[in-house]
């Protein structure tokens, strides 16, 4: 089911919050099973056979928490029960990420012969598995505290999150269901979450989808584009993909906000960063905050002991010799991004788009650690060098991303070799025809022609000049954390009649416009 559907914002949420609310009233189990309840008919709805397997993934890995808790007096055995247990999710989610890719690549050997039409992927799957990991790991450090199975099974599979992230924390969120107060209806909770939510709807429906057809034209045939068509190909998908995940993760936390629970924050204007280090702490923050917690520290750690051992430097002065970088910076960031990049997809593109950032971000941390950090002091930084560094991490940005968009290595290669103009550019007649028309033919003109490139000035505006929603929202912003509030007083979200107005406006402006009902793109992760 998608949140930007009828059946969906007429039918199932209303339904959905009017028995849970009822059902608070009533008994707090009651209301969090229903929860559960309707977050399994939510991710059913598309393809009822997952259920099972969402099911038997959250049964099993509970089992397994028990179990790791009652042996944290019997270390090896506990070690072996969570190598077990990573093993199977990791098997499990390999064969549904990477099946269809090894079948083809078998098939294309002609060792098998088998249709990969028929073939349906689970939604969802690498977010709900990451999020049991996450647990299990949290069960052997002994930080699990709250052990409930409703609990869990409402941590899991809450649906606002369930698809497509935040990838939530138990620390986090337990709590947060078991305490009787998020079960009581507040008009603060339903107002300020729905704000929220329209405003990441009028994200995906009148923005994301508005862009996509270009992208994807773009990327249908890399190998024709020249160069102002090979930019504007990967500008349309960069923004595509900005407005379509900021909308979803805006959606998450409203719905969220509106059942009285609080998320982490997801998304904060990462084409604002003014270093890819700042990019990777805005831009799928929970994953970020995954990836660092439960991949690069503990290779890092392990690095740092293993260089204590032999009588190496760690720490600040380990790092600023040569060998001490490549180890404890380059190394971990590779095997980090590395793996972040497999697991957005199977292709070797999803492997070199991952390279690429682990290459930025050792590049900014040397930057950091052997340019800045010696500098005799800190000098303020003016509005062009931040432009310019802005820009510079932009491009950086999408040079990647034409590998993260792209159909294989070949064709973000011949994106990249347009972006380049090794293919020549567009004639500038037409534009020659322009500068001669009057100012309202011009504009007539433009609209007709280079809709496109309007899009383009337009949605980068939105970007990288108007604040996000949750700086609109400010002190209401149902996130865990907040960012602050947008500069201009107009655009600071308060509970009044005018912003009512606002919200419903935006509403019909989606309702009218979704008879697309695009899936959003973070769905096939």
């Amino acid at each position: 089911m998608l949140f930007n559907s009828y059946l969906f914002l007429l039918v199932f949420l209303p339904v959905t919050l009017t028995v849970h609310y009822v059902a608070g009233r009533i008994n707090l189990r009651f209301a969090a099973v229903w929860l559960c309840l309707t977050s399994f008919v939510f991710y059913g709805w598309w393809n009822p056979q997952f259920v099972v397997l969402l099911a038997g993934s959250i049964l099993f890995n509970y089992l397994i928490s028990l179990a790791i808790l009652a042996l944290r007096n019997r270390t090896t055995l506990q070690n072996w029960t969570v190598g077990m247990a990573v093993f199977v999710n990791l098997l499990v989610l390999f064969h549904y990420k990477y099946f269809v890719t090894l079948l083809a690549f078998l098939n294309g050997l002609g060792v098998t012969d088998a249709p990969l039409e028929d073939i349906i992927l689970p939604l969802g799957i690498s977010f709900f598995t990451f999020t049991q990991l996450g647990y299990l790991l949290d069960c052997r450090a002994g930080i699990v505290n709250e052990r409930s199975l409703l609990s869990y099974v409402l941590f899991v599979t809450f649906f606002p999150h369930l698809i497509a992230g935040p990838i939530l924390h138990h620390k986090e969120m337990m709590p947060q269901f078991a305490q009787r107060e998020n079960y009581v209806f507040k008009a603060e909770n339903l107002s300020a979450g729905g704000m929220l939510f329209v405003i990441g709807l009028a994200k995906k429906v009148l923005l994301a989808d508005s862009i996509a057809p270009y992208a994807d034209t773009g990327f249908a045939a890399p190998g024709d584009l020249q160069f102002w068509s090979a930019w504007a190909a990967i500008l349309c998908y960069a923004l595509q993909l900005y407005f379509d995940f900021s909308g979803y993760s805006d959606m998450a936390l409203g719905l969220a906000r509106m059942f009285g629970i609080r998320f982490p924050l997801n998304f904060n204007s990462p084409y604002k960063a003014a270093s890819i280090i700042d990019f990777w702490a805005r831009w799928h923050m929970t994953l970020t905050r995954y990836l660092t917690a439960y991949l690069y520290y503990p290779v890092a750690m392990a690095v740092s002991r293993r260089r204590t051992a032999r009588g190496l430097p760690v720490g600040t002065a380990g790092v600023r010799t040569l060998g001490g970088f490549v180890s404890t910076i380059v190394f971990p960031t590779v095997f980090t991004m590395g793996l972040a990049g497999v697991w957005h997809g199977a292709g070797l593109q999803y492997l070199v788009f991952g390279l690429l950032h682990a290459a930025y971000l050792s590049i900014n941390h040397a930057w950091r650690i052997f340019f800045v950090g010696r500098q005799p002091a800190a000098r303020k930084v003016n509005w062009r060098n931040h432009a310019a560094s802005v820009l510079l991490t932009f491009i950086a940005v999408l040079v990647a991303q034409v590998f993260f968009r792209a159909h294989g290595v070949g064709d973000a290669c011949s994106l990249l070799e347009g972006m380049a103009g090794l293919r020549g550019f567009e004639s500038w007649e037409t534009w020659a025809y322009f500068a001669d028309l009057p100012a309202a033919d011009a504009w007539r003109w433009m609209l007709g022609q280079h809709q496109q490139l309007i899009y383009i000035v337009v949605f980068l505006s939105i970007a990288w000049f108007f604040p996000n929603a949750h700086q609109i929202m400010g002190e209401y912003s149902p996130a865990l954390f907040k960012t602050g509030n947008a500069k201009w007083r107009f655009m600071q979200w308060q509970p009044t009649w005018q912003w009512l107005l606002v919200m419903l406006f935006l509403l019909f402006l989606c309702l009218i416009n979704l008879h697309k009902e695009a899936r959003f793109l973070y769905f096939q992760f």
